[in-house]
């Protein structure tokens, strides 16, 4: 099914000129629908499904604009694109601009209107892309050309640039010299995107244009009166919490120089009660690693606006016009996704980031060690070979170095930002790090290094050579320290020329396959020396730049984004990373809703689920091997365990587990992950459906003593209602329940009827609406099960 990117012409019931656009991607089951009255900026009038008639959106106008009222302007509110006091908006200033420290309100008249795939289009002379142009894909090589990556299934995605509906509205205020570019796109998944771009219109002979704030917006319908964000704090990151909707404003602000462990990854509006199987609902997400927020908003005019943008600090984007890159600013990429229940608004968000890395989802992910919680930062040669050969031994396929291999980094409180091998724990020769990496590979792993290159500690070489590029809010004071670093200027060229070229070295020197990215302090007060400006903007900027560079260079390298955990997860780091850390807690019963609420936005297999010692180092609970391996079973599988210090058994064990993984592995990749509803607090269902409904795995965990006891039947959604269905458990849970098994985990005094090797045959729309009685287990416990379809749909 084609894309569609069509205009209409009409008018108004007072002839006033309309001009609707019509954006939709019909196998991605989204439209965007735009009216433009005379020369306003174009309201959202439609954003769902595909639209019968799109071109009765002309007569949207008089079907949906407010009329006038009592006691108000004589235009009653009726939010744009980008709305302004111009138009009666008189609520949260979503555009501020200045000239001489002097607030400025524009009135901006459309100038023009590109389309993706229509005869109109021109290309655009502004800042973006032509209006349906995707930007090239990070592994993207323009010498070798875009190229076809098949899946498991056989489907197949491209590298390079791609193309989707979209639209740029060009719009002005030739009277304050602003210029506004206004993009609009429906990306792989139906995610509607969209952006901004303001431009100084006047030269160097006038005052800059200082862009204080740009926030956009979607509206959402009057039934939507719930919101769902996030909160949490470091080893309990995405902690779902709800609100009403009500008259006002409600906002999410991150400040700390990343979106931190309290982003709210969506702020989702919906219609009371709404959760991730029913309920419809409308989701944003801000795509920027730096400052942002995320808000809604409800005037008693007008039904909701959720949206959000960058967060700017006074003086830090400040357009001179003096030459062409100095006119632009441009906005993050606001994200929207809408569904009946969450799980579906996750799998749009999905669908877009697997179309970002064609590569990657190609197959599924290698399993990790990571060395941290192993051995912290008593580092030498002969305890990490030994290790690598217990990972090698169980299935471990990429073996990662973390913090303390370089400078005098023996500890957190020196060496940072002394990006050079350390004689002392890696000396040259037969015991240095070259070596450990050689011997990795050696083992068929492949091999990979942390490093926390935006970060410095003052007690260092190159904080002493170079105080000047430290970000710092005045001379002589630094900003307040968190584990006793501050944090480096990547706007200052030297610095960043220092720490691209000192990382490019070691990528080719010791043969990194793998980067794992760390960002562990806040950023705050963050001022450039060399510039005197706030610099978070640009510091994000050369962030991105540094992974692109990277991966450009070595062909293959993946990098994770880590920070403190879970502190950087967004689109903008996800363009370039190929995995991210959710959570320093790798506790599976703190994990469970981590990963759970991580999900609506990342896709399982890019989100690091590791397998973690008893009792787990963040939170000293003692959990079972068998909870420890579910609960990383369905992300990118990694260890981050001792294996140097585990018997015998329980290595088999793991082994075990690992295999098994590797036997899904493929399909993780492309699988729509799904989570079921429930009313006891104490269970959670998650699972992981084929996109062609032929089989899935399901996860049952009991967190808690539950409210009904055994367990209600849980639902599983997902699958086909019309098919029949064999239902039983997966090949390491099989005998989880036997009493006689010392491992069992289950408190049930009789057998539970399916849980056998054959199984029971059941419909998938049975298994949604009555679902199937779980096992009754103990306390922090959990298995897996499989769903295989034995007729054809």
């Amino acid at each position: 099914m084609a894309n569609i990117a069509t205009r209409y012409n009409g008018a108004a019931h007072d002839d006033t000129p309309v001009t609707a656009v019509y954006l939709a991607s019909p196998q991605d089951d989204a439209a965007l629908g735009l009216a433009f009255v005379g020369d306003d900026l174009p309201r959202i009038v439609h954003w769902g499904h595909p639209l019968a008639a799109p071109e009765t959106l002309v007569d949207a106008v008089d079907a949906i604009r407010p009329q006038r009222v009592s006691g108000a302007l004589d235009f009653t509110p009726w939010p744009s694109i980008l709305p302004t006091q111009a138009e009666s908006w008189i609520g949260e200033p979503r555009i501020v601009l200045r000239r001489g420290h002097t607030e400025l309100y524009p009135k901006f008249a459309v100038t023009g209107i590109e389309l993706s795939g229509s005869e109109e289009t021109s290309g655009s002379d502004g800042l973006f892309w032509a209006a349906g142009t995707i930007d090239p894909t990070v592994d993207f090589d323009p010498a070798a050309g875009p190229e076809d990556v098949a899946d498991v299934t056989g489907r197949t995605r491209t590298t390079g640039p791609s193309s989707v509906p979209g639209v740029i509205v060009h719009a002005e205020d030739a009277t304050l010299g602003i210029g506004l570019d206004w993009h609009a796109q429906i990306v792989p998944g139906g995610l509607v995107r969209q952006r901004a771009a303001v431009r100084n219109l006047f030269g160097a002979d006038h005052e800059p244009l200082e862009v204080a704030k740009i926030e956009l917006g979607f509206p959402v319908p009057a039934t939507a009166t719930e919101l769902l964000t996030t909160t949490g704090h470091h080893l309990r990151e995405r902690s779902p919490q709800r609100q009403p909707l009500t008259v006002g404003r409600f906002a999410k602000p991150q400040l700390a120089g990343r979106p931190d462990f309290d982003a709210s990854l969506l702020l989702t509006a919906g219609v009371p009660g709404f959760d991730f199987t029913h309920g419809e609902a409308y989701a944003v997400h801000v795509a920027w690693s730096g400052n942002s927020v995320l808000s809604a908003e409800r005037l008693p005019y007008t039904t909701g606006v959720i949206g959000g943008g960058e967060v700017l600090s006074g003086g830090e984007i400040t357009l001179s016009g003096a030459s062409e890159t100095s006119k632009w600013y441009e906005t993050p990429w606001v994200y929207g996704s809408f569904g009946d229940g969450l799980n579906v608004i996750a799998r749009r968000f999905h669908e877009y980031v697997r179309s970002r890395h064609p590569r990657l989802f190609s197959h599924g992910r290698p399993v990790i060690l990571n060395t941290w919680e192993a051995v912290y930062f008593n580092h030498n040669f002969a305890t990490l070979k030994a290790l690598a050969d217990k990972a090698a031994a169980s299935g471990v396929e990429r073996f990662v170095v973390d913090d303390g291999w370089f400078g005098s980094r023996r500890d957190d409180t020196s060496g940072l930002g002394d990006w050079r091998i350390s004689q002392d724990v890696w000396p040259d020769g037969p015991e240095s790090l070259k070596a450990l990496a050689d011997y990795v590979h050696g083992l068929g792993m492949e091999f990979g290094l942390w490093f926390e290159p935006e970060m410095i500690n003052p007690d260092s070489d190159t904080a002493r050579a170079h105080p000047d590029w430290i970000l710092a809010p005045a001379p002589g004071r630094l900003p307040m320290q968190g584990r006793s670093q501050q944090v480096l200027d990547l706007t200052n060229p030297n610095a960043f020329a220092y720490i691209f070229g000192c990382m490019d070295a070691l990528v080719g020197e010791l043969g990194i396959d793998y980067i794992k990215w760390d960002h562990n302090k806040l950023v705050t007060e963050a001022v450039s020396p060399l510039s005197g400006r706030p610099a978070v903007h640009a510091q994000t900027l050369a962030v991105y730049r540094i992974f692109r560079d990277l991966i450009r260079n070595h062909p293959g390298l993946e990098i994770e984004s880590c920070s403190s955990g879970g502190g950087r997860v967004d689109l903008g780091i996800l363009e370039y990373a190929s995995r991210i850390w959710a959570s320093d807690c790798v506790d599976p019963v703190e994990r469970a809703d981590i990963q759970r609420y991580t999900s609506l936005l990342v896709p399982p297999a890019m989100i690091g689920e590791h397998v973690g010692a008893s009792p787990a180092h963040s939170t000293h609970r003692a959990t079972s091997q068998e909870l420890r391996m579910a609960m990383a079973f369905f992300g990118h599988m990694g260890i981050e365990w001792n294996l140097l210090k585990e018997p015998s058994d329980a290595l088999d064990e793991l082994a075990v587990w690992v295999a098994e993984f590797k036997k899904h592995r493929d399909w993780f990749a492309i699988d729509t992950a799904v989570h079921g509803d429930g009313t006891d607090p104490a269970v959670r269902l998650d699972g992981m459906v084929m996109p062609s409904r032929d089989a899935a795995i399901y996860r049952f965990t009991q967190l808690t003593t539950g409210q009904t006891y055994p367990a209600a039947p849980v639902r599983l959604p997902g699958l086909d209602p019309t098919r029949v269905y064999r239902v039983s458990p997966l090949d390491p849970c099989l005998d989880l329940l036997d009493p006689a098994n010392p491992a069992g985990i289950a408190n049930g005094q009789s057998a539970l009827g399916w849980w056998t090797v054959d199984g029971v045959l059941m419909t998938g729309e049975a298994l949604a609406r009555y679902g199937l009685r779980p096992p009754s287990l103990q306390p922090a416990q959990a298995v897996l099960f499989k769903v295989v379809a034995v007729v054809a749909g």
